[in-house]
């Protein structure tokens, strides 16, 4: 017993040495624990204030705009320039109409029958531009799908004619979605159920079967425009090139496209027809167009007869009428009227001015170039945007070089046989921005480009 009590008290002993040495070390901060000799640290400092920003060296002058205070073209000037085009009958003809006003104040400084109802020609177009800013969402997009019902399948379409034949571009307005691509989708949901083998349907029911009746025959072999439907690749196009021939059903060639995508990818397609796509079907692919905001940018600069004919249709789904010739004309005067624009004397016949009949007061289209540049230029951004720029963009890229207006004009051009126009804006040497409109519609015979030089002799008076 005495040996176990020596050991048991030696064994206490070193515990306790053990301890106060831990202690030490632990006051000493030689290993962990929560004594301490340490002195008591200071309190933090505050955090830094971050000093104020620092004034730039130079504030550089900001740009020129549209100035409230510059004056206005001296009426002198306005009046010469005016009976200079109206004397210039070797040129213009007979038939002229035209109206400029102030963009700032919206008042008319000259005027010569405004009220008389002239050939637009592709001016036309600016007001279906204004009417789809008015009543669609220019950043929706247009819907290119596959759908699968049993051993069917019905490629839809959502009113997008810019496909690409193959893998889409991402950074394009024509060609943003691709019709291989939506093909790979199909055949990879295809191939995951197990099948190889559908029949193809094509879904071409949102817009009306009347796709070319007003214009002429020849136009789609001539590559003016393609007939109007809701799905196509490369806007129904033959061959490369802006007026390459379009084919005379460019749904069912979408279609026939789609099938020959479908088997390079393993899928076996029985046979194409045309019907609705079944309630209840499956999406098994999707592709988006572009922003319809850049489709009518793009449709403006382009002056794309075919695809402002799309977005003609498209205001009148939106509008409840027949996505028709008939119908889209009659969508976008209602639209506009609603916006406070006068459609009294206008006829359409389409929206895109290719046709024959139609005709439009120039206060009418002047009224309609002042939405796009007035109050409301936030809603028609994407119009504005899409008219052509003097000497730089679209239509007007060969006019007005080495002019003084060179990049000051922006406006919407029209030409067809005898028929030359000119609707935008041009900012004068005095900072002031002017609206415009001149139609010419009986110019003589065998002067096209010269008739085209005297509307941008006019815009360039006015502008002094």
């Amino acid at each position: 017993m005495g040996l176990a009590k020596r050991i048991v008290g030696t064994a206490v002993t070193v515990a306790i040495l053990g301890g106060a040495v831990y202690l030490y070390a632990d006051a000493r901060d030689l290993v962990p624990g929560y004594l301490t000799t340490a002195p008591v640290p200071s309190p933090p400092a505050p955090f830094p204030t971050p000093p104020g920003a620092l004034a730039p060296r130079h504030v550089p002058e900001p740009l020129a705009g549209p100035s409230t205070d510059a004056s206005l073209p001296s009426q002198q000037v306005l009046d010469g320039a005016l009976a200079t085009l109206l004397a210039d009958k070797e040129r213009v003809g007979k038939r002229a109409g035209v109206i400029v006003a102030d963009a700032v104040t919206g008042d008319v400084l000259l005027e010569h029958q405004a009220d008389k109802a002239r050939t637009p020609a592709s001016t036309l177009k600016l007001l279906t531009a204004v009417a789809a800013g008015s009543s669609l969402d220019m950043t929706s997009t247009l819907p290119t799908t596959a759908v699968l019902s049993g051993e069917t399948l019905t490629l839809v379409g959502g009113g997008d004619m810019m496909l690409a034949a193959g893998k889409g571009t991402p950074s394009a307005v024509s060609g943003r979605a691709g019709l291989g691509d939506l093909a790979a989708q199909a055949a990879k949901a295809l191939q995951l159920k197990g099948a190889t083998t559908v029949a193809l349907t094509l879904d071409d029911t949102l817009f009306s079967s009347d796709t070319s009746s007003v214009w002429d025959p020849a136009t789609a072999a001539d590559g003016w425009a393609a007939p109007v439907t809701p799905v196509a690749v490369e806007t129904g196009r033959r061959a490369e090139g802006e007026y390459a021939p379009r084919y005379p059903d460019p749904a069912l060639q979408a279609a026939a496209d789609f099938a020959a995508q479908l088997r390079t990818r393993g899928i076996t397609v029985t046979a194409t027809s045309r019907g609705a796509a079944p309630d209840g079907a499956t999406e098994v692919g999707r592709v988006e167009s572009a922003p319809l905001g850049a489709i009518v940018d793009y449709m403006l600069e382009a002056s794309d007869n075919t695809i402002t004919e799309v977005v003609g249709r498209l205001v009148a789904v939106h509008e409840g009428l027949p996505a028709s010739f008939d119908g889209a004309t009659k969508a976008v005067q209602a639209v506009l009227q609603a916006q406070g624009v006068p459609v009294t004397g206008v006829t359409m016949v389409d929206c895109s001015g290719l046709a024959d009949g139609s005709s439009i007061p120039p206060r009418t289209l002047l009224a309609v170039v002042s939405k796009i540049v007035g109050p409301e230029g936030a809603t028609f951004r994407d119009v504005a945007r899409g008219l052509p720029v003097g000497a730089l963009t679209g239509t007007l890229l060969d006019r007005y070089q080495g002019s003084a207006v060179a990049g000051l004009v922006r406006a919407k051009t029209g030409s067809l046989t005898g028929v030359k126009s000119l609707a935008g804006t041009v900012m004068t040497a005095a900072q002031r921005q002017l609206v415009f409109v001149v139609l010419v519609d009986k110019a003589p015979k065998g002067v096209p480009w010269a008739t085209r030089a005297a509307l941008d002799q006019f815009v360039e008076a006015i502008a002094q």
